[in-house]
């Protein structure tokens, strides 16, 4: 098993988001909330982000990162997601690469991403999920 997540509601009808080890983020429906759909996308954006730091820093020197941006075809019929894109951009204006030294970051950065996001790999398959729902009296 993972880390523990919960969630819970607050009076303004917003949500949080909470772990065992102190993490904490807020969402819900409304102007300036994450919805469900968001964090799936957060998620994505999130682990392809961490899963690229290394080749990044490591060409690019410590502090330096992609930015992801995380779009989605959303099916209102089935009320889920059809798919997802993911653009990954490197800023490496500053390095001065050659163009064969920016070819093998990309191959790089696809790679890890590849290899190490948890997210993505877990979206690429069917994830059963099991519902249990308990009301205290």
């Amino acid at each position: 098993m993972g880390k523990r997540l919960w969630v819970e509601r607050n009076k303004d009808g917003s949500w949080d988001a909470f772990s065992e080890d102190g993490a904490h983020l807020k969402f819900g429906h409304g102007k300036g909330l994450f919805t469900p759909g968001d964090l799936m996308k957060v998620a994505l954006a999130g682990c392809a982000a961490l899963s690229s730091q290394f080749p990044v820093e490591n060409t690019l020197g410590e502090g330096s990162g992609a930015k992801i941006v995380v779009d989605g075809t959303y099916d209102p019929e089935s009320d889920s997601y059809l798919s997802f894109e993911e653009q990954v951009n490197v800023d490496a204006t500053s390095a001065d690469l050659s163009e064969e030294d920016a070819a093998k970051l990309k191959e790089r950065v696809a790679r890890h991403i590849e290899k190490g996001c948890t997210v993505a790999q877990t979206y690429r398959q069917e994830t059963p999920v099991r519902v249990n729902v308990t009301v205290r009296k």
